[in-house]
């Protein structure tokens, strides 16, 4: 037993379970690659400032979660809570935004950080894939990555989880709603901290989840009835070009997602077999934030899934990956001559594409055919200085229980036709 224990809220991933978050991040990627969007990779911490003004002062992730440090040179850094802001800063910076081909499309796949209290579902280390279309403003971009999300969830058996979606306006018609919202939350009964969010950020309080507060909520001005005719007709175009497409989605007047960025368009991924922690991924449309970090006017929209989430999402659906095999043949040398040469089979394999191990440590033939089995080998090859001294190999089909010699020769060629 070690020492030392994964800090409190994180986990570790682990064979063979890591195998799943694997193939959930491919899948999630897989539909963005397809769609003209590119990797990047940010650091894990950036400057305090960044999230700060990206992700909004009066937010929960900036006045409570963040994992913060000083430099020994007095530099503030953060580690990232989210991933938006800093690929916006990196897009910034490289200027990517200048090359005359917008917009710029970007995903990206990384570990985050929160300070939260730790929970199934919410983690204070967790995994995300994410995507960026940056420095257009089409109602098409906000469509597309939606279904983009929903054909990758899709792609991985799911059926099970909600698209949400909302309109938050834009700097020309919130205020008017703000004002009209605070007006009607200063009458609640309401803590404290609550009424502080009002004066600062009031279309948060709508995203509180507990009971009471929701309650009073009941009768709270809609934001619909205060969009402006632009904005109403953006989201009409965004929500018919989802219907066109075929993918549901449920209208919902109090979706304003935890981060002060966003613009227009809302929305989130939920799954009802996660329990509290329902929402797998989320996103939306984030027009000004581009100049809230220092740079021009680029309207953005984007999104965040979340790997672990997928991953509990699957088990509730009781969904079954189809995984590939770690090892295709597994290779069993019974003494030192035959140590070498399956050594050298086993490059050859791994060279011509084929997942191939190898029994190390010099076991006897009943304890390396127990780990052969272990490993999912669909093939097994087991040698010793008789087969050796004629030239072959013994080649045990591990499903069918066959086995038989192989000229060492065409060992290779035999097997790569075998796994097809």
């Amino acid at each position: 037993m070690s020492t030392f224990q994964a800090p409190k809220g994180t986990y570790d991933l682990t064979p063979p379970d890591s195998a799943k978050f694997l193939a959930v991040r491919e899948a999630i990627a897989a539909p963005l690659r397809d769609s003209g969007y590119g990797y990047i990779e940010t650091p894990g911490f950036e400057d305090v400032e960044l999230f700060a003004r990206g992700v909004g002062e009066s937010t929960d992730i900036v006045t409570k979660e963040m994992y913060t440090l000083t430099t020994k040179g007095g530099s503030r850094l953060a580690l990232r809570p989210e991933g938006t802001a800093s690929v916006l800063r990196a897009a910034l910076e490289a200027n990517l935004h200048k090359a005359g081909n917008l917009p710029v499309k970007l995903w990206y796949s990384g570990s985050y950080y929160r300070y939260e209290r730790p929970q199934k579902g919410r983690y204070r280390h967790f995994s995300q894939v994410g995507a960026e279309a940056i420095g257009t403003e089409d109602p098409v971009l906000d469509a597309e990555l939606i279904i983009l999300a929903d054909q990758a969830y899709r792609s991985l058996g799911l059926r099970r989880f909600r698209i949400l979606l909302n309109s938050l306006g834009d700097k020309e018609c919130r205020p008017v709603y703000r004002e009209a919202l605070q007006t009607f939350l200063r009458d609640l009964d309401l803590d404290e901290e609550t009424r502080r969010r009002i004066e600062i950020n009031p279309l948060r309080v709508l995203d509180d989840k507990r009971a009471d507060v929701q309650r009073q909520l009941t009768d709270a001005p809609k934001l619909r009835d205060y969009l402006c005719d632009a904005c109403r007709a953006y989201h009409e175009e965004v929500r018919a070009l989802l219907t066109s497409a075929g993918v549901v989605f449920e209208d919902d007047e109090k979706l304003v997602r935890g981060l002060d960025y966003y613009t227009r368009t809302t929305f989130e991924f939920v799954h009802d077999g996660l329990g509290s922690q329902s929402a797998v991924g989320g996103g939306g449309r984030y027009d000004g934030l581009s100049e809230m970090i220092g740079g021009p006017a680029l309207p953005s929209v984007g999104w965040a899934l979340g790997v672990d989430r997928t991953v509990l999402a699957l088990e509730a659906e009781g969904v079954e990956l189809d995984l590939p095999a770690t090892t295709s043949v597994y290779a069993v040398p019974l003494g030192d001559e035959a140590r070498r040469v399956l050594f050298g089979v086993v490059t050859e394999l791994r060279r011509a594409g084929i997942a191939a191990d190898f029994a190390f440590g010099g076991r006897g033939l009943k304890g390396a055919m127990k780990s052969a089995n272990r490993s999912g080998a669909r093939y097994t090859l087991v040698a010793g200085e008789r087969d050796l001294a004629e030239g072959v190999v013994q080649l045990k089909d591990m499903e069918s229980g066959e086995q038989g010699p192989v000229p060492l020769v065409d060992v290779v060629a035999e097997l790569t036709k075998r796994l097809g």
